[in-house]
């Protein structure tokens, strides 16, 4: 009973949390996207205006279908904004279009864990499609090896996980930084602003103690097997 009870209580956890994080980043966009600043610039405006002061002319904005789709693509140096913060003048939009300038900014400045992070892609798009196959190999045939390779690949993609987090909390803290420096926000519209970048770094909190939990659990496995 209490094997099943951890079990559920592990179970809980994994679906909980992502659900929790998505339900906070939904609503407080939601919120925002409905509050103007001062300034009244659209997130492409936004963008074009911090990448200009930072020397970065040669970054282009572009829209891009779906919704919070927002990304900043490295290899073709772009910060691509989804429809409604490339046209909306709205505090949520702001701030998401800071965000993804910030990580064009870091890119400029070869900022070491992003660097890293992209070092890590080959093996962690490895480890992510292909651990949880091997993990499950493992365990059906009770071999201890192949587990334990599931185990190290699982494990790079957990890291790539936590490498992410230090690469979007940088990026919003010069989100914030260029957004003030700027006089885009003023000191009244800062709360508002860090609501937004915060909630959205917790879907990558979110995600990292997922990708924990699955690898702790795996090990615990593994264990136990050397163990019989």
């Amino acid at each position: 009973m209490t094997g099943l009870g951890g079990y559920l209580i592990y179970l809980a956890f994994i679906i909980l949390i992502p659900i929790w994080a998505q339900y906070k980043v939904k609503s407080t966009y939601k919120k925002y996207s409905k509050v103007y600043n001062h300034s009244h610039m659209t997130g492409a405006q936004v963008a074009r205006k911090i990448l200009d002061d930072n020397g970065l002319q040669h970054v282009n904005v572009e829209e891009v279908r779906g919704k919070l789709s927002d990304h900043y693509d490295p290899r073709k140096k772009v910060v691509r904004l989804s429809t409604g913060n490339y046209h909306e003048p709205s505090a949520a939009a702001q701030a998401v279009a800071a965000h993804e300038v910030g990580h064009a900014i870091q890119d400029a400045e070869e900022y070491a864990f992003l660097k890293f992070r992209s070092t890590l892609v080959p093996v962690a798009s490895l480890g992510s499609n292909m651990s949880i196959f091997i993990i499950i190999a493992g365990i059906l045939f009770s071999s201890a090896n192949l587990l334990l390779l599931g185990i190290v690949f699982m494990a790079f993609a957990v890291l790539f996980q936590f490498v992410t987090l230090p690469v979007e909390f940088d990026a919003s803290n010069r989100a914030m930084n260029q957004l003030v420096s700027s006089g885009i926000i003023n000191n009244n519209e800062e709360r508002q602003t860090k609501k937004v970048l915060n909630a959205a770094a917790l879907t990558y909190v979110a995600a990292a103690l997922v990708a924990l939990l699955e690898l702790l659990r795996f090990v615990l496995i593994f264990v136990g097997m050397n163990e019989d």
